[in-house]
C-alpha cells in the first residue's frame, strides 16, 4: 500500500470518514431524533430494509405463511438507513443498536420486542414451531449452523463487501484479507453441502433462511458484482443449494419486501397484505 497509516496515541472522529456509508457512522449511539414508527393492522410489525440481514426475516415470515400458519400476517416498514431512520427514536426504542431488522410481536398481553436478524428467525421458529427440529442433536446442528452464518456474515459484508465494492479508495491488503476469508466460507459451505440437501442436514431450517441472503445472493451473482472475483461457480454445492433455494415461492417473496431499488417488479418498500408482494411480482415480464 502506498499511503501508510500511522495510528495517533488518543483516536478521534474525522468530519468526513469517506465510503458510501459514511454519513451514517458514528462512534456513539442512541437516538438523534424524535419519531414514532408506525403500526400496521397484523400482530407482527418489522421494520427493516431489503438488505440480506433484513431478507432472513421476510423470507421467515413468508415461509410461515406458505406453511399455513396465519398469525405471521405482519406489516413491513421500510427504515431508510441512508437517511438515518434507524437513529429515530421509535426505532432505538426497540433496538438500541441502531441495527435494521427491529420487530415488534403485539399478539400477547406484552408486547414483545426483538432484534437481531438471528435473534428474530430463532424467535419465530420457536413461536410458530417451524424450522427448528425438536430433538436435541438435529436441533443442535441448525444453532450451530445458525451461529455461523452470525458470526461469518459480518466478514462478507462488512469486510469483503466494504473494501471491494463500496470503500472510497481500493486497497490490495484489506481486499485481499478479507477475499481470503470469503474463499475460505464459501469452502467450507461447498464441502458441508456436498453430502447434504440443506445447510443443517436434510431438513430446512433457519441456517438455510439465515444462510441464504448471504452466501445464495453471493454464489447468485447478487452481492457486490464479485461473480467472476471470486470464481463462485467453482463452488458447485453452494450453487446446487442456492438455486433450489431460489425456486421457493416464499424465497421470492420475502426478497423483495422492504425493498426500494433494482427493477420495479424487485421493489416493495411496505408490505402489509400477501397482495402487496403478488402484484408486484406479476410485474415481471414473462
Amino acid at each position: 500500500m502506498d499511503n501508510k497509516y500511522t495510528p495517533p496515541k488518543v483516536w478521534t472522529v474525522e468530519t468526513k470518514t469517506g465510503g458510501e456509508w459514511a454519513n451514517i457512522n458514528r462512534p456513539i449511539s442512541g437516538a438523534t431524533h424524535d419519531k414514532i414508527l408506525p403500526t400496521g393492522a397484523h400482530k407482527l410489525q418489522l421494520y427493516s430494509l431489503g438488505t440480506p440481514n433484513g431478507q432472513k426475516v421476510t423470507i421467515m415470515l413468508e415461509e410461515l405463511l406458505a406453511a399455513g400458519k396465519i398469525d405471521a400476517e405482519y406489516d413491513a416498514y421500510l427504515i431508510n438507513i441512508g437517511e438515518g431512520d434507524q437513529f429515530s427514536s421509535g426505532f432505538v426504542n426497540i433496538n438500541p443498536n441502531s441495527k435494521i431488522p427491529a420487530f415488534v410481536d403485539y399478539s400477547g398481553e406484552t408486547p414483545i420486542e426483538v432484534f437481531e436478524s438471528g435473534s428474530i428467525l430463532l424467535y419465530l421458529a420457536e413461536k410458530f414451531d417451524l424450522f427448528l427440529p425438536k430433538a436435541l442433536h438435529e436441533r443442535t446442528e441448525v444453532m450451530n449452523w445458525l451461529f455461523w452464518l452470525q458470526g461469518s456474515a459480518p466478514y462478507l459484508g462488512g469486510g469483503f463487501g466494504h473494501f471491494y465494492a463500496y470503500a472510497p479508495d481500493k486497497f490490495e491488503y484489506p481486499i485481499n484479507r478479507f477475499t481470503m476469508e470469503i474463499k475460505r466460507q464459501l469452502d467450507v459451505l461447498d464441502k458441508q453441502l456436498a453430502t447434504k440437501r440443506y445447510i443443517a442436514g436434510d431438513t430446512y431450517s433457519i441456517a438455510d433462511i439465515a444462510t441464504w441472503p448471504w452466501y445464495g445472493s453471493l454464489v447468485l451473482g447478487s452481492l457486490y458484482d464479485a461473480k467472476e472475483f471470486l470464481e463462485v461457480d467453482s463452488y458447485k454445492h453452494v450453487q446446487r443449494w442456492a438455486k433450489e433455494m431460489l425456486e421457493r415461492t416464499a424465497v421470492q417473496r420475502g426478497k423483495i419486501v422492504n425493498r426500494a431499488w433494482g427493477e420495479v417488479w424487485e421493489q416493495l418498500p411496505e408490505r402489509h397484505n400477501a397482495s402487496d408482494i403478488t402484484d408486484v411480482l406479476a410485474l415481471k415480464p414473462s
